[in-house]
């Protein structure tokens, strides 16, 4: 039997460049799919009131740690190489699968009450081959879209992060690939979370892209994010060996030289910007015009909750503010006028919606409001103090409204958050977050004494 869903009376940010905006309109769900958008429709559905709202396609999260959930805030201060030894050499290599799902389940559910309804689960804590099933498990569980990529063990900094002869085990990732991913059109998908060069010797980069592309699976992987990975110049190395392709998705790229950009354009690649921990542990700037100027659609992604936000309001301001920064102080200082080509609100928008679909690579299933995608619809409740009166219902989204807003939230038609509250057992992943947060704790305070 078909279930209708009618969400009424919204201001529609359709993302769509045919259908643009509704000032007033409705859309219309049967079952996962949206069949219609328009100004007002019939339909014997059950009504979900948008008036005083605004709607929009879920926000897409193209690159998160999402098993450091239990770890939330441990790293408020640190940099890029602090994070390397506080957190990948500290309490990564405490991590039992308990606390992989767990914090999967906490972070997913996160994610889903900020109006992310669509995430990249860049999952490099795969100590065991219990810890890839207890994210899986927990992402199936909160019932979010998800790409989950698979990444390296975190058992010793040395051995698996500086020019590291470990591989990522290839039995395993087609165990998973068998078990929880026969296919490619489900909710979960799955990734390859590679190091790339410079982090691996050159046999274990061509043997993991080999591996994602027996596989018939996307890859991700971090690159020039501050001046010593900038250093690797991790595009030329993969130019060298051959292995650029639209299958790729880089990750911060704040220190490539326009050669490598120019090569991540001409191959069909795409690019996630973590903007906030950019600016924050010292990355480099975030490189939004860099990637529009080379034809790229780029995206945004929380990175790490240890130490940002975990939300896309924090990605999308600090982008804009960040980029509009380094553009103006340029300027100044060459006393030169500040080009036509500044950043909009709308391109915030696009970037962690429409575009970050296309990164994540299911643009034909979600990112817009358009009939016959996927129903990853949500609602944010313009009549808060902190978002009324609407002018500019664009710049209500990217500049005015935060999480408390998120009213409701549609996952393949299926709703997660109704009037401002998570659907399911929010009260045990809190339980079970905690818990994992005192033993880890625990584990490496332990540790450190000895």
């Amino acid at each position: 039997m078909t279930h209708r869903t009618l969400i009424r009376g919204g201001h529609i940010l359709t993302m769509d460049p045919h259908l643009g905006d509704l000032p007033h309109g409705d859309v219309l769900v049967e079952d996962d799919t949206i069949v219609a958008v328009d100004q007002h429709i019939d339909a014997d559905a059950e009504v979900i009131d948008a008036t005083g709202h605004i709607v929009l396609p879920g926000f897409v999260d193209t690159h998160r740690h999402t098993w450091e959930s239990a770890i939330r805030g441990c790293a408020p201060n640190s940099t890029l190489d602090d994070y390397f030894v506080d957190v990948l050499d500290t309490f990564a290599p405490a991590y039992r699968p308990d606390d992989v799902y767990a914090s999967n389940l906490a972070g997913a559910l996160e994610c889903l009450n900020a109006g992310i309804t669509t995430l990249v689960d860049w999952s490099h804590i795969n100590n065991t081959p219990e810890h890839p099933d207890a994210a899986i498990t927990a992402l199936q569980e909160t019932g979010i879209r998800a790409q989950y990529a698979y990444g390296s063990a975190n058992t010793s900094l040395a051995t698996y992060w500086f020019n590291s002869s470990e591989v990522i085990p290839a039995d395993d990732v087609r165990r998973v690939r068998e078990t929880y991913f026969p296919g490619d059109d489900g909710l979960l998908t799955l990734a390859l979370a590679t190091r790339g060069p410079g982090f691996c010797q050159d046999d274990v980069v061509t043997t993991e892209w080999a591996l994602a592309r027996e596989l018939g699976i996307p890859i991700t992987v971090h690159v020039a994010m501050g001046r010593m990975a900038g250093r690797f110049a991790m595009v030329e190395q993969l130019d060298r060996l051959g292995l650029l392709g639209p299958d790729t998705t880089y990750v911060h790229a704040c220190y490539f030289s326009d050669h490598e950009w120019q090569r991540v354009a001409d191959t069909g690649g795409t690019v996630s910007i973590a903007a906030q921990v950019e600016l924050q542990m010292g990355h480099g700037w975030p490189p939004v015009n860099k990637s529009y100027q080379f034809g790229l659609r780029p995206s945004l992604s929380a990175d790490v909750v240890t130490t940002v936000p975990g939300d896309m309001f924090t990605q999308m301001r600090a982008a804009f503010g960040g980029e509009r920064a380094r553009v103006n102080a340029t300027c100044w200082e060459a006393n030169t006028p500040v080009p036509d080509t500044m950043l909009t609100a709308r391109q915030m928008l696009e970037m962690g919606t429409i575009n970050g679909a296309h990164v994540a690579g299911v643009e034909d299933r979600t990112g817009s409001l358009t009939p016959g995608k996927q129903a990853d619809i949500v609602t944010i409740d313009a009549s808060a103090i902190n978002v009324t009166p609407v002018i500019d219902p664009v710049a209500a989204v990217v500049l005015c409204a935060d999480v408390s807003n998120v009213d409701t939230v549609l996952v393949s038609g299926t709703v997660r958050k109704r009037d401002g509250k998570l659907v399911g057992d929010i009260d045990r992943a809190r339980e079970l977050v905690e818990a994992s947060r005192d033993y880890l704790v625990d584990a490496t305070a332990t540790k450190e004494a000895a």
